[in-house]
């Protein structure tokens, strides 16, 4: 449970921001979009290759 303590006299908006951003650090939504769909892990694995090779593309193109 997230708990987001208010001083007195303190603006709701601010308050609000500091719960969405307590909640965005719990990884809660991101885990809910990676478990709506299951990915093997060869394609999944398949996936980091090819990010890898295209940062590493990136790296090499920079020097």
């Amino acid at each position: 449970m997230i708990i987001v303590p208010i001083k007195e006299g303190e603006n709701i908006e601010r308050a609000l921001k500091k719960f969405k951003r307590k909640f965005e650090k719990t990884g809660v939504v991101r885990e809910l979009r990676t478990r709506q769909a299951f990915i093997k892990p060869s394609v999944r694995r398949r996936e980091e290759i090819k990010k890898a090779i295209y940062v590493q593309q990136l790296q090499q193109e920079e020097e």
